[in-house]
Formats: C-alpha cells, sequence, structure tokens
C-alpha cells in the first residue's frame, strides 16, 4: 500500500484530481440529502471541498485553478446555449425590470460594503475581498485587486483580500438559497403552479396547423392554377393533394382546377377558414385515408447543406414533386412556408410518393443517430470565441484600469448569440440536450469542487479568530441585506414569479450555484432565462463597483 500513502502524502497532478473527484461525488451525494423536502442540490460541492481542504491534502494548486475557471466556463457556456432562445424573448417582455431590480441589489451590496470600510469595521482590502465573496463573483475580485495594485496598496493586500473573499464566499451561495426558501415560505408559494406559468409565458404562441379537405365548387377557380389560387399566397396554407375522379395525386403549383376537385389543405385555422371561402365547401372525405400512390412520412435535417436555407430553395422538392405540409421545431408545429429557414433537428412532414421521399430524405439527410451526437468543431470554436470576447478589456473614463467581461461573461454572452444563429454553414452549434446536460452539471460541479478545496485550507482558522468572525457577519450583511429588501419588494410589489425571482437572484450575484439550485428546486429551465436576461449587465456593474470602491475610498482618505 506503499502507493497509496505516497499518492495522498506527495503533492501531484493525480492527488489534485483524486480530492476533485472526492468532493464531486461526496458533495453530490451531500446535495441529495432533504431536510423537509429542501436539500443543497449541487451546493453540497463546495462544503465537500471545504471539508477535504480543511485537512491541508495540499493540492496543486496550477491544476486547481485550471479545472475551477474551466469548470467555470464550461457551465456558462452550455447555460448560455440551453436558455439563448429565451433570453432574447425575456430584454422585449422584462428586460428592462430585471435589470432594475439586479442592480439595486449590486449597489445595494456595494453601499454596505463601502459602509464597513469607512466605519472602520474592516480595513479597504478586506472590504473589497468581501464584497466579492459574498456576491460570489470572482472577476470583481481580480478587478478589485487590480485597482489595490493601481493605487499602490501594501503588498499583503492581496492576501487579506483573498481571505475575506473565502471567508464570504460559502455563505454569498447559501445566503442566495435561504433568500428563495424564505420568500417560499413567507409567501406561501405554490412552486409547481408558478413554474407551469412562468414556462407558458416564455413559450412561443405558436398555433399549430391542422388539416382539411375542400371541393372546389366556385366556378371561377375552373382551368386557374392552384397556386394562383386568391388568397393562397401569404396564408400560411399548404395544399399537399387532390383528389379527381377519384384519384389521389399531388397538388403541384402548376395543376389546373375544375369543379369538383377535392383538395387537402394544411395551415393555420384563419387561412384555412378564408380558404373555404373561395373553394367552396368542405369535403366529405379526407383524403389522406384514401388508398394510392400519395403516403406522407416524417425525414430529419440533419445535413448540413440545408441548413439556414429557406424550404422553397429544396429544388428537389419541385423535382420529385414532394410537398413540405409541417415543420416540427424544439416540440412546436409550424406551417411549412415557402421563407420558412430549416435547422438542424427540424422534422418536415413531407407529401408525395416513395421515391420522391426517398429523395428529399438523402438531401436533407434524415440521420437520427445524428442528433445524439455533439458536434465538437464548434463546441471548442464556441469556447474559444467565449474566452476571447471575455478577454477583450474595455477603457472607462474614469478609472485607471480596463474592465473585462472575464471568463464567465464571455462564454456565456457567445453562447447565447450563437444560440440565436443555431448555425454558421456548416457548422452547428446546437448541442444535443443530453450532453449540454452533462457538461452543464460537471462544469458546476468541477468549478465548485476547486473553490471548496483551494478556500477549506484557511477557512476554519481564520473563523476561530475575531477577525474571521466579524468578516463572516459583515459579509453576510452585504449578501443578505439587498437580497431580502429586493425579493420582498419585487414580489409584493411587482408580483414577480417565483422562478422568474429566483433566477434574477442567482444572477444578480452571478451564482450558478445558485442557479443550478433554483432549478433544481423548480425542475425548470425558466430561473435560467431570467438568470441570463440580467448576467451581461449585472457582471459589468459588479466589475464597475468593485474597483470604483477602491478608488473612491482611497481617494477619500487621501491615498
Amino acid at each position: 500500500m506503499d502507493w497509496l500513502s505516497t499518492l495522498i502524502a506527495q503533492e501531484s497532478v493525480a492527488r489534485t484530481v483524486l480530492l476533485l473527484a472526492l468532493a464531486g461525488a461526496a458533495g453530490s451525494a451531500l446535495g441529495k440529502v432533504q431536510v423537509r423536502g429542501v436539500g443543497l442540490g449541487v451546493a453540497g460541492v463546495l462544503f465537500a471541498g471545504l471539508v477535504l481542504g480543511h485537512f491541508r491534502l495540499t493540492p496543486n494548486h496550477e491544476v486547481l485553478d485550471f479545472v475551477r475557471e474551466f469548470g467555470l466556463i464550461l457551465f456558462v457556456y452550455t447555460l448560455g446555449l440551453q436558455i439563448g432562445p429565451g433570453f432574447y424573448a425575456s430584454l422585449r417582455a422584462r428586460g428592462v425590470l430585471l435589470n432594475s431590480f439586479a442592480a439595486a441589489i449590486v449597489l445595494g451590496g456595494a453601499a454596505i460594503a463601502l459602509g464597513l470600510i469607512t466605519s472602520g469595521a474592516v480595513p479597504v482590502a478586506a472590504g473589497s475581498g468581501l464584497l466579492s465573496g459574498a456576491t460570489t463573483n470572482t472577476p470583481s475580485l481580480a478587478a478589485a485587486g487590480e485597482a489595490l495594485r493601481q493605487v499602490g496598496a501594501a503588498p499583503d493586500a492581496a492576501v487579506i483580500q483573498g481571505l475575506a473573499y473565502a471567508v464570504a464566499y460559502p455563505f454569498g451561495i447559501l445566503g442566495i438559497i435561504l433568500t428563495m426558501l424564505v420568500m417560499r415560505s413567507l409567501f406561501r408559494i405554490d412552486v409547481p403552479a408558478e413554474v407551469r406559468a412562468a414556462e407558458s409565458a416564455l413559450t412561443p404562441k405558436v398555433t399549430p396547423p391542422t388539416g382539411r379537405s375542400y371541393e372546389v365548387r366556385n366556378a371561377n377557380l375552373v382551368g386557374r392554377r392552384i397556386d394562383a389560387i386568391p388568397g393562397l399566397t401569404g396564408s400560411g396554407v399548404v395544399i399537399s393533394r387532390f383528389s379527381r375522379g377519384g384519384v389521389v395525386a399531388i397538388a403541384r403549383p402548376e395543376t389546373e382546377l375544375a369543379l369538383g376537385d377535392v383538395l387537402h389543405a394544411v395551415g393555420p385555422e384563419e387561412g384555412l377558414d378564408s380558404l373555404r371561402i373561395v373553394v367552396g365547401a368542405e369535403a366529405g372525405v379526407d383524403l389522406k385515408a384514401v388508398p394510392g400512390n400519395v403516403i406522407s412520412r416524417r425525414v430529419l435535417v440533419t445535413k448540413g447543406g440545408v441548413l439556414g436555407r429557406p424550404i422553397a430553395d429544396l429544388t428537389t422538392l419541385v423535382e420529385h414533386g414532394v410537398i413540405v405540409t409541417r415543420v416540427t421545431r424544439q416540440g412546436l408545429e409550424f406551417t411549412a412556408s415557402p421563407g420558412f429557414k430549416l435547422q438542424f433537428g427540424d422534422v418536415l412532414m413531407v407529401v408525395g410518393e416513395e421515391a420522391g421521399i426517398e429523395a428529399v430524405s438523402r438531401v436533407v439527410g434524415n440521420t437520427p443517430k445524428a442528433l445524439e451526437h455533439p458536434h465538437p468543431i464548434p463546441l471548442f470554436i464556441g469556447l474559444a470565441l467565449g474566452v476571447l470576447v471575455g478577454s477583450v478589456p474595455f477603457l472607462v473614463p474614469g478609472l485607471p484600469a480596463p474592465v473585462k467581461l472575464g471568463l464567465a461573461g464571455g462564454p456565456l454572452l457567445v453562447a447565447i448569440l450563437l444560440s440565436r444563429l443555431a448555425n454558421t454553414g456548416s457548422l452547428v452549434w446546437h448541442l444535443p440536450p443530453s450532453a449540454n446536460l452533462v457538461l452543464r452539471e460537471i462544469g458546476i460541479a468541477l468549478f465548485l469542487a476547486a473553490v471548496g478545496i483551494k478556500s477549506g485550507e484557511h477557512f476554519l482558522a481564520l473563523l476561530s479568530g475575531g477577525d474571521g468572525l466579524r468578516w463572516l457577519a459583515c459579509g453576510a450583511l452585504i449578501t443578505a441585506v439587498p437580497l431580502l429588501v429586493v425579493a420582498l419588494v419585487a414580489r409584493a410589489w411587482k408580483k414577480l414569479n417565483y422562478a422568474e425571482l429566483c433566477g434574477l437572484l442567482a444572477g444578480a450575484m452571478t451564482d450558478p450555484p445558485a442557479l443550478a439550485f433554483a432549478q433544481q428546486t423548480t425542475q425548470s429551465d425558466a430561473p435560467a432565462v431570467a438568470y441570463a436576461a440580467v448576467y451581461p449587465f449585472v457582471m459589468l456593474l459588479r466589475v464597475f463597483s468593485a474597483q470604483l470602491l477602491i478608488f473612491f475610498v482611497w481617494r477619500a482618505a487621501g491615498g
């Protein structure tokens, strides 16, 4: 067993990975323990890391720092891909209100930190560290550290700042979770009902297309082509089949109408009602049930060559006499209008003869296994773009140091933008839901395990001293007071939905663990939409406020 003793006793990459794996496994198990239906969820990994860090099994800090940052990048990037489409709708509907509440939380915490520093309760370095830790915002810690160097603070200021951050960080996460639980209990919130209401508000209001059959009784239509029927263009209605003399055939655009023809049309109710007025009356026969060579089938869009192209551009449809009547995307059904642009994973309902449908299937892909596999090249390109965007410095007048979105804000912003694109040529930004969920859970677990292990080494020692307990109390004030005040106002005054409120609180604190807890508690992605709606603005405001706090206090003290 000498090999095991050596592994535990000596600092190495292997021991660091072992500690991270133990923290992830033990913390995940701890998170599943529930008291009265409430558990820590993924936040349990942080506390498992603190326990392991307390035993001073010194990890390789370079590896630990990399794992922490890479885990965070994975989490926020996959999160952005998941909630990106809903983020745009949220900005249009609730963005201003949500960001106003989030800004109040940010500024409230900064005001409390400023008061603690100016009253002499904590030194400026500790105060800035407490502000970053109590709001679980690592980029603001880096910005405040840079500001301390800019103003010429003592060399040990960075050490004090880091310890204060470590002291305040655990309650920073726990305080958000406790606020969510307090709000649920205080207002006696029915969580499932609130989640249903939130998801209903986020779901696009799309009326699924229906099918009807009409008999041509209008003599004015005799000899007219199907594509020349008045009002058909722009109505969202597609005529897929027609019957003449009992024989069913494909309804081609150039087909000329005759009295007694029966047309099968698919589209929204309003368009179908208008078509009935023009054509004649509903027929007493369902053409889909009439035997013949015309069949319908669902085919899957998986080939890169057709992504982003409108249905009208698929010349194969015309060549083989195939009609697309409906498109199903992410569980929603749409009428297949000519301008409808295809995305990876769309399901097309096509009508035609067997050979024609097979030809169309080959063109669009129709490979179900493609949905089960992620596309690694776009994934790595997206991560690289996120890091680059997060590293771009923004010069702000009056500040001696530039600010950045960082490794959390950059990947999140890029992922949200890429989710809007869906694909760029053959590059598909879509991640299968299962792959997205796995990467997201691994990323947040690695981040929390690394933070816990690194903080646990000095955590209890600092708490046992007078400064540690005082700093802990000050950090709790910075965390709890703005959260509780804004949450009470948002719920009581604006009747903010609970799922949306949880996402707002987590986003205002730029806290992925709290978001993960909210998602697990509500069993919904609705909190993530509110989180993403406020996160970019809050991240900038956190970074600005951390730097401004240092500059303001230093100049006020005549430093």
